[in-house]
């Protein structure tokens, strides 16, 4: 479970991001912080991987606050969530490390990409030894092309981009290592049908690896997401 504090001096804003936060899988919020001096307070106390931080608050600002954690050498990651929007802010924000800045007011979706890129690049990284280069690429450019455009890959005529969206969160939610057609229909209350283009789509980008299992009775394809290339899905989304 990735552990999120918020820092937001408005109730009502902070109650709303923490309803989002709880809407997408694998992300819990651990504390919420209404000014910057609340928030050391916290950190000295629980273990936090991601801070939804805002800007314009009570005593120390945001950006200050981030470049005080990162002169602390403070291992955390942090999305800016703020409505200031002054191009030497965004800039500040991102030469000191922020992952993802969300202008307010935004969509749920738009937060839900930047918690589930998080996930995908960032996340778990301090786990691992080696990264492969083709991994660093996706993770530092998000897809070239796309970052150039600065629009989605173009998927599949017949399909739409919310539902691959829905069937990406399912099958990251799906416990056992491998997985059926049927298995994401039950959980994400789409046609079979419909699931299976889906899963198709996903195995020739390489986000999935597809197995024919024979058994008792047909034959059925198994599915399991490919950990070494698990960004390729990211530009479509």
């Amino acid at each position: 479970m990735i552990n999120v504090m918020i820092i937001e001096d408005d109730p009502m804003v902070a109650e709303l991001n923490r309803q989002y936060v709880a809407k997408v899988e694998g992300f819990t919020v651990i504390g919420h912080a209404a000014d910057t001096k609340e928030a050391i307070e916290m950190l000295a106390a629980v273990e936090v991987d991601l801070l939804l931080l805002d800007i314009h608050m009570p005593g120390m600002n945001g950006l200050d606050f981030l470049r005080q954690l990162r002169e602390g050498k403070k291992d955390l990651d942090v999305v800016f969530i703020t409505a200031a929007s002054n191009i030497s802010q965004v800039q500040q924000a991102l030469r000191l490390g922020a992952i993802d800045y969300l202008i307010k007011p935004f969509e749920f979706s738009r937060f839900q990409e930047a918690l589930l890129q998080y996930k995908s690049h960032y996340f778990g990284l301090d786990n691992r030894d080696k990264v492969s280069q083709q991994e660093l690429d996706q993770m530092l450019q998000k897809n070239n092309d796309t970052q150039k455009s600065g629009k989605f890959a173009t998927i599949p005529k017949g399909m739409t981009r919310t539902t691959l969206k829905k069937v990406v969160e399912v099958i990251l939610q799906v416990e056992s290592e491998t997985f059926s057609t049927e298995d994401v229909a039950e959980i994400s209350h789409i046609s079979r049908v419909s699931v299976r283009k889906y899963l198709k789509f996903l195995t020739q980008i390489d986000f999935l690896e597809e197995n024919l299992v024979y058994g008792i009775g047909r034959p059925i394809y198994r599915y399991v997401v490919k950990k070494s290339n698990r960004n390729s899905v990211t530009p479509y989304l």
